[in-house]
């Protein structure tokens, strides 16, 4: 089951979010939209998948070995597989709060989106799809996070102003002698 289901879930939620990101700049729905697409990728496609294959008993041997690097590669085998129930599990808590963060909405959002941003920052070395998935991603993660920014910047109510910048002051009134 999760063979099938995991890549449906994984491919609709990536196009989900590469979509909202274009758009976030100038929908609020369309930031909610990618919004739930990271976060569900994250706690679903990162999390729950870990977890999954943590319980199967996957000791993530071989992982690293389409790193362009042999140091990478080395390094994850003479670490990860002998203690990988700590260390996945690790990356389990993370991707789960990350999930949560971006999900929980506000500045908890950002924090989530920065979050998820400094972990694709670090994916590339472990593989070619890896890395094409960073390259995809990291730009859908970076107009993600642009456009909660500017929404928290934005004031309330109408102003004339253009979306992420801040009102200028209210006129003052001449005072009188």
């Amino acid at each position: 089951m999760f063979s099938v289901v995991g890549p449906i879930v994984w491919t609709a939620c990536f196009l989900a979010a590469v979509v909202a990101a274009v758009l976030a700049g100038r929908s609020r729905r369309a930031m909610a939209v990618g919004r739930i697409a990271v976060g569900l990728l994250m706690l679903v496609g990162g999390a729950a998948f870990n977890l999954v294959q943590l319980l199967l008993g996957n000791d993530y041997s071989g992982f690293a070995d389409p790193a362009p690097f042999g140091w990478v590669t080395d390094a994850w085998e003479a670490v990860v597989p002998g203690n990988h129930v700590v260390l996945i599990g690790l990356l389990v808590l993370f991707e789960a709060t990350v999930g949560a963060l971006i999900l929980s909405g506000g500045r908890r959002t950002q924090l989530g989106y920065a979050g998820a941003i400094a972990f694709h920052c670090a994916l590339w070395l472990f593989g070619w799809f890896e890395a094409v998935y960073v390259v995809l991603m990291l730009p859908v993660l970076v107009l993600l996070l642009r456009a909660e920014r500017r929404a928290t910047v934005s004031p309330s109510g109408p102003s004339g102003t253009a979306p992420g910048r801040r009102a200028p002051p209210a006129p003052r009134s001449p005072v009188r002698g």
